[in-house]
């Protein structure tokens, strides 16, 4: 099966009627870490929510003031809201293509570390790059997931859609493919968001099961103008037409 590496996004939609489960790898492993953040929401200290956050407002803050664990789950694909998920357009799919989402897509977020597209989690807020409390979440998941994730990759083709900052949770051990992105020549960033969404939506669409499939799925805006393998890594460069 193709597995999907994803990024999360900033915002995010309120709300959810989704039950509780067991998350990707285990609930268990993430207990410290989702532990000391609610603890920094709850405790009523602004400054430390606003760092937290990532906000200068404390009312900015409000939307995100939960108890995580008591609180509203959506499944983590509908939960993101941002350019990528913007042109993914989930709720416009068919549920074959949302289920395949959901079962081979991984977000690497910036509290729960690794989880599933349709892994149920709650409202948050973690500024990318801060620290949680003491904890460093990129190595923090990086230590206690990584074994966890090259076991249940292992049997997997992995196609892997993350910004390069998400590199730090996990770095992905056996063969893998990246994508790069040219228009006019250049590497762009704001357009590399929205076709990683594109790719993911076309991989769901198209059923994607090996990267032999996904070589030969034509998507439109797209044309493959470079391909590079380095050691374990191969990079698919596609010009934007």
């Amino acid at each position: 099966m193709l597995k999907i590496l994803f990024s999360p996004a900033e915002g995010k939609k309120s709300g959810g009627d989704e039950s509780a489960k067991e998350l990707l790898g285990s609930n268990s492993a993430r207990e410290n870490i989702l532990n000391t953040y609610n603890s920094i929401v709850q405790n009523g200290n602004e400054d430390e929510i606003k760092k937290l956050f990532g906000f200068k407002k404390f009312s900015d803050c409000e939307p995100y003031i939960n108890d995580i664990f008591n609180s509203p789950l959506m499944c983590a694909v509908e939960r993101y809201q941002g350019v990528a998920y913007e042109y993914l357009k989930f709720d416009s799919l068919d549920e074959k293509a949302k289920e395949y989402i959901k079962s081979n897509t991984i977000i690497f977020s910036n509290l729960y570390g690794p989880i599933l597209g349709g892994d149920p989690i709650a409202n948050y807020k973690v500024k990318q790059g801060n620290d949680i409390g003491e904890i460093i979440p990129d190595k923090f998941y990086k230590d206690r997931f990584s074994y966890q994730l090259d076991l249940y990759l292992r049997g997997s083709d992995i196609l892997d859609l993350r910004a390069g900052y998400y590199d730090k949770f996990y770095k992905v051990t056996k063969p893998y493919t990246t994508l790069k992105f040219l228009k006019d020549g250049k590497t762009v960033s704001h357009w590399a968001k929205a076709y990683r969404g594109l790719v993911l939506k076309a991989a769901a669409l198209n059923n994607i099961t090996s990267m032999e499939e996904f070589m030969s799925l034509e998507m439109e805006g797209l044309n493959v103008a470079e391909i590079k393998v380095i050691k374990n890594k191969t990079e698919i460069i596609y010009n934007i037409v």
